[in-house]
């Protein structure tokens, strides 16, 4: 057989010469390619340029386009990078005290600052109730924890600050299973406007409202668990607060009457805590209040859409993850030697003054003897000293 003829390829030693094919130092024709319709693929690809072929631009315009978007992406990338980690400091590693055959309790433990709390919390031996709504996330939640560190002693149980009456099923609850208590942790917190099932608008009441009825309704554990902490998620946004004792748990009204309610039950957060370390002088008992910085969680998920397309960005870009604002809570929670320091507000720098109406005693007076008469309880007997015109705590400042 014969090897197949080609111009490009010399002639096998075994074929005869063909005088049909060319000799091999001769002169050959360039081969000429098909001619299509422009853009078809007929034609070189110079060709179809001349021809003004429109492919070819696409293709090259096509190409072009993608390379700048690529390009644009990484610089944005990079700038999100350097602008993250710049604008944010490190977070600086914490050592947390033993607390194998310690009780807490967190609210909201389900998800984002609560559950990062509750995590550390079980780390360090404790035992960690989550008190949560959602049974689904709340089981969710303590089971991961559970997996986690090792610690079997971390359960949920349901509460749900929207309604008194399940506040107070909660705290008969726990005291019926439960005999210590030492940590209470005041976490959870809703952003949204809205009025509960007990008349009262959804922030001051979730924020405030339900957790002061709670812990009133702990204290008598906590202070026979003594030294015992309440530990209260409060919020620079205290500085936007206005509260008047005649209104409380109503709704402000106007334009941003959502936001206006949820720094109102942040700066009640602040009064809450200052108000309850002037009662427990005496009793080991000790609260703190504290901003645990601007974390990106859910809690604006209930926002106006115009308002998360302005916080989303934001919060991925400068915004604390739950792990890190977690610290502040867990430093008032565990660290030595802050009972001095009772009623204070905290950030992540430690103890700070907070803005004028925070420091407002004859507020948090008021603040209190209002949210004793909304949840239905009278003036407690035997540690009421500090409810008279007596001095303030001196360290609540």
């Amino acid at each position: 057989m014969g090897c197949p003829h080609s111009p490009s390829l010399r002639l096998c030693s075994h074929d005869a010469p063909n005088p049909a094919l060319p000799s091999p130092g001769a002169a050959q024709p360039v081969p000429r390619p098909p001619v299509g319709p422009p853009g078809r693929g007929g034609g070189s690809g110079a060709e179809r340029e001349e021809r003004g072929g429109p492919g070819a631009a696409r293709n090259g315009g096509g190409c072009g386009g993608m390379g700048w978007a690529l390009l644009a992406v990484g610089l944005l990338l990079a700038l999100y990078t350097l602008l993250r980690h710049g604008l944010r400091p490190a977070p600086r590693p914490r050592a947390r005290p033993e607390l194998r055959g310690r009780t807490a309790i967190v609210t909201g433990g389900s998800s984002g600052i609560g559950a990062a709390t509750a995590l550390e919390l079980a780390r360090c031996g404790a035992r960690v109730i989550l008190a949560t709504r959602s049974a689904r996330r709340g089981e969710a939640a303590a089971s991961r924890i559970r997996r986690e560190t090792g610690n079997n002693e971390v359960l949920f149980m349901r509460l749900d600050l929207a309604s008194l009456r399940s506040v107070r099923a909660f705290a008969s609850t726990f005291l019926r299973q439960e005999p210590q208590l030492h940590l209470l942790i005041n976490n959870a917190g809703v952003s949204a406007g809205g009025t509960t099932e007990d008349g009262f608008s959804l922030p001051f009441q979730v924020n405030h409202l339900g957790h002061f009825l709670l812990t009133q309704l702990l204290l008598e554990r906590l202070r026979s668990c003594a030294p015992s902490r309440v530990v209260i998620v409060a919020s620079s946004a205290h500085c936007a607060g206005r509260l008047r004792p005649e209104r409380l748990g109503r709704p402000p009204s106007g334009l941003f009457s959502a936001f206006q309610d949820y720094c109102d039950s942040k700066l009640a957060n602040v009064l809450h805590a200052r108000e309850l370390a002037t009662r427990e002088q005496g009793t080991q008992v000790t609260c703190y209040a504290v901003h645990p910085g601007f974390v990106n969680t859910s809690l604006f998920r209930h926002a106006p859409l115009w308002l998360q397309a302005l916080l989303v960005p934001l919060a991925w870009l400068l915004f604390l993850e739950a792990a890190e604002g977690a610290q502040a809570v867990l430093d008032c929670a565990t660290q030595e030697g802050l009972e001095p320091l009772s009623g204070r507000y905290f950030t992540h720098s430690g103890p700070r003054v907070p803005w004028p109406a925070g420091r407002d005693d004859r507020l948090a007076r008021a603040l209190w003897e209002g949210s004793e008469r909304l949840v239905g309880l009278g003036t407690p007997e035997g540690h009421g000293e500090g409810h008279g015109e007596g001095p303030a705590a001196p360290t609540a400042q």
